[in-house]
């Protein structure tokens, strides 16, 4: 189990990174398109950089919903290595089984 401080400390990135996407993706579109002057797009650069810091979506970790675990992550079902072996071992993963031959 991980610390319950670094979970929640990821929680509220992914709370940050929901409330600015929109401005985030308002000011990198002006940023990167070239038919705009250039003082415009830098102007837009130094916005985005005023930013929160984990307002950025990179800075969010994936962890794992059962043990908040960060390593050994599997995006498609949101768990780490070991509880993904110990529920597919119990059956309560649909379609998913031990393999054995």
């Amino acid at each position: 189990m991980a610390k319950k401080s670094s979970v929640n400390k990821n929680n509220r990135r992914r709370k940050l990174v929901a409330r600015y996407a929109a401005k985030r993706k308002k000011l990198r579109g002006i940023a990167s398109d070239l038919t705009k002057p250039s003082e415009e797009r830098f102007a837009a650069r130094l916005k985005l950089a005023q930013l929160p810091r984990n307002s950025a979506p990179s800075r969010v970790r994936n962890r794992c919903e059962l043990t908040g675990r960060a390593r050994g992550y599997y995006r498609k079902v949101k768990l780490c290595r070991n509880m993904l072996r110990e529920l597919a071992s119990q059956g309560l993963i649909p379609g998913m089984t031990k393999s054995s031959w």
